[in-house]
């Protein structure tokens, strides 16, 4: 007779009890109800075998280890004889997952979620992981305020024991916030603690900038500048008692309840430093600038702690730490302030690795570098040797880390990891007049040549105004100092008329060897030889000006030319530059008997300001003056400054600003003042773009017969947009800029551009 036990996982967990019967030895084991899943996997988790007896606690555990791997419904266990038969009852097999209605959470996301935690196409399908999503899901949509959402969940049986899953999602609308109520200040009225936070309630504005969208993270946040708000003020004890955020019952209009105490504002009593001072305290104190009498603020202490942290980083103390010890007289309503100075241990950079340069060559970067290896780790030389690769302009990020050699105290690596651009370029140059129609010009020029650092260019121009070609060459380190040297040489034919200027043309040709000499990290002086052959052409249209200067002067000029310039730059990219200045003084001279004789002086200056972490200023100068000497009473015309354009004064048509010539076209001056302001920002909404970016601008200048003639009232205005794109098609620059004072006479150009190509 057979004898039949068994034993179900749920009556065990819910009694702890099983019945008891009389063990036996097991001479066979068979599994029944298999439809996927192999007699191999189950024998692998079933912890008896083939010659074990088995009793009351064994069947248990049996039963217990097959439940665990959660392939199974139902498992229980008879006896056929001393044959164990194992029945078990397969769970469903996933056949598809479906998702619909999100919209916010991309699908591929969320699929690729649900297969982290064991939910994908035929996987075994487990309800207690889906109830697991809906919640996750249901928690995601809260926290962007989306309270209405819905999600249906249909579980459709298949044959073979599969099951088909639809997760529908009814996303709504984002609760908006319908007021913000802040209770318990006195100091400070509800819009001038409302002014600095992200969330608002609904304006005209709101459509673009969501700031009426209720999210749990941006309320966060905007408790946080609250309290920032309050504690760079003084207010030390300032606490936010409460927050009450409720919804109506349609779920779409939230109400913000901030209950906040100010409590005291306190003053600055003294400032000591203590610890370890490595650093003696007379270079430390001037970094404090904080005095006693001033208003606590966090911020300040803050901007403290960083300045002292980085002094000791330049001493090779990188992990330092400098932490404040605030002492408060709730009397006096006054804070004694202590930093307290922890040096750690003097650390050395053991070795400085480069990567990502693909096709720049390991030695261009690393004569870039200022923290040498073996030496005493300097914060400020790191961050210098980044500059520097930035400013090279073959790259288009540069990041930095500085990780502890393992095992060691005293080591750091410092790790240089850059993302190339194409340094060569194919550039394109387009414009139109209603005399000159569409005019054309092109360049090559390779700044990185083979990887070498070396700028190779070739320059071609076949539009009407010029017919150009030029070569240049420049090595930056052609010694190991850091002394450049290049050398080029050009042909120009140039009819002046078709550049808005007076009736002529010349035809000039020559070469030029030049140097450049690093003075300190800032600044380099270069020197420029140049060796010159012009013929100047007359017509029967040529003004006066020019008919007479060839008369007195000749038509043809040898000319030996000398420049020279210091320049200072602090700029932290080439491109795209973020703070810094670059300010430069140049003369440009030829030698005494020359056939030309003439001397021209420039300064120019562009400084950038970062008023918030996407807002730059731009303010920009430029001052140019000539004349003539020896045979020549001014300054000669064919060297005359010109101003106008998009690269000059933005708004007026290239060249046409200044003096006229008896034919009433421009012919330039010998004093040239321009200038101007911009705010320099990424396109709106896309802030971390690293190829875009747009401004708005006032431009400002003109050009003057001579220094004599100068006057402000003649001075032309204009204002307008710009954008700059680095395009897979190259630089494209485009401006619309509108004068504010333009004459009659003055020729207006609202819209110009140019464009290049990359490669």
């Amino acid at each position: 007779m057979k004898s039949v036990f068994k034993f179900i996982l749920l009556s065990m967990l819910l009694t702890g009890t099983v019945q008891a019967f009389e063990p036996f030895e097991i001479a066979d084991i068979r599994v029944e109800g298999l439809q996927r899943i192999s007699a191999g996997t189950v024998f692998n988790y079933l912890p008896l075998k083939v010659g074990d007896t088995i009793d009351t606690d064994d069947s248990a555990n049996a039963i217990r280890a097959l439940f665990k791997t959660g392939f199974f419904n139902d498992v229980y266990l008879e006896r056929d004889g001393n044959v164990l038969v194992v029945y078990v009852k397969e769970r469903a097999a996933i056949s598809s997952i479906e998702i619909t209605g999100n919209k916010d959470l991309e699908t591929e996301q969320l699929l690729e979620g649900l297969k982290d935690i064991g939910l994908a196409e035929g996987r075994v399908f487990d309800r207690s992981l889906l109830d697991k999503v809906e919640q996750e899901l249901q928690r995601q949509y809260f926290s962007q305020g989306k309270y209405a959402v819905r999600i249906e969940t249909t579980l459709t049986p298949l044959e073979r024991n599969r099951v088909g899953i639809l997760i529908d999602i009814s996303e709504g609308q984002v609760a908006r916030i319908k007021q913000i109520n802040i209770v318990g200040n006195q100091q400070y009225t509800d819009k001038e603690l409302r002014d600095a936070f992200t969330l608002d309630t609904p304006s005209f504005f709101s459509v673009f900038t969501k700031s009426d969208q209720y999210s749990k993270q941006k309320l966060a946040a905007d408790l946080e500048t609250l309290r920032s708000f309050y504690l760079d003020r003084g207010y030390l004890k300032f606490n936010i008692t409460s927050t009450q955020v409720s919804i109506t019952p349609d779920k779409k209009d939230i109400y913000i309840t901030i209950n906040l105490s100010e409590g005291n504002q306190y003053k600055i009593r003294e400032v000591t430093l203590s610890g370890e001072l490595v650093v003696v305290p007379e270079e430390l104190f001037p970094l404090v600038k904080i005095n006693p009498g001033d208003i606590f603020s966090r911020k300040r202490v803050t901007e403290a702690v960083d300045r002292m942290s980085e002094k000791l980083g330049d001493q090779g103390y990188a992990f330092a730490n400098v932490n404040t010890v605030p002492e408060l007289d709730d009397e006096k309503q006054e804070v004694a302030l202590a930093f307290f100075v922890d040096p750690g241990d003097r650390v050395y950079v053991r070795r400085v690795n480069v990567e990502g340069n693909v096709s720049t060559r390991d030695e261009v970067l690393r004569r870039e570098m200022r923290q040498m290896e073996s030496g005493w780790f300097s914060s400020s030389k790191v961050e210098r040797s980044r500059t520097r690769l930035q400013r090279l302009g073959y790259f288009e990020e540069v990041n930095v880390e500085t990780p502890s050699v393992p095992g060691t105290t005293d080591q750091v690596d410092v790790n240089y990891s850059v993302t190339e651009r194409s340094s060569g370029n194919i550039t394109l140059g387009a414009g139109f007049s209603q005399s000159s129609g569409i005019l054309f010009n092109a360049s090559i020029s390779q700044e990185n040549f083979l990887g070498s650092g070396k700028r190779v260019s070739f320059n071609f121009n076949n539009s009407k105004i010029n017919t150009v070609y030029s070569f240049s060459y420049l090595n930056p380190y052609y010694t190991i100092d850091g002394v450049s040297r290049g050398f080029g040489f050009f042909y120009r034919k140039t009819d002046a008329d078709e550049a808005n200027v007076s009736d002529y043309s010349t035809d000039a040709y020559g070469a030029n060897v030049s140097f450049g000499v690093p003075i300190n990290e800032f600044d380099t002086i270069r020197l420029n030889t140049q060796v010159e052959h012009l013929e100047l052409k007359t017509n029967s249209d040529s003004p006066f000006e020019v008919t007479d200067f060839v008369d007195k002067h000749g038509d043809k000029f040898n000319s030996l030319i000398l420049t020279g310039s210091w320049s200072h730059d602090t700029r932290n990219k080439a491109i795209f530059t973020e703070r810094g200045g670059l300010q430069r003084f140049s003369t440009e001279l030829t030698v005494p008997g020359s056939e030309l004789e003439y001397y021209k002086l420039e300064y120019d200056q562009r400084r950038y300001v970062r008023l918030t972490k996407y807002l730059t200023l731009l303010m920009h100068g430029e001052l140019g003056y000539g004349d003539g000497y020896g045979d020549f009473d001014n300054l000669p015309f064919l060297e005359n400054y010109f101003a106008g354009g998009i690269r000059s004064v933005r708004g007026f048509e290239d060249n046409t600003l200044g003096p006229l010539d008896s034919e009433d076209n421009p012919i330039g001056g010998a004093f040239k003042v321009a200038g101007g302001a911009e705010i320099l920002f990424p396109i709106p909404f896309f802030e971390d773009s690293k190829s875009f970016r747009t401004s708005t601008f006032f431009d400002i200048g003109q050009v003057y017969k001579d220094l004599e003639s100068f006057s402000t009232s003649d001075l032309r205005y204009s204002v307008g947009v710009a954008a700059l794109w680095l395009s897979p098609l190259g630089p494209l620059s485009v401006s619309f800029g509108f004068p504010l004072n333009d004459e009659p006479e003055d020729e207006v150009q609202n819209f110009q551009f140019s464009v290049g190509t990359v490669f």
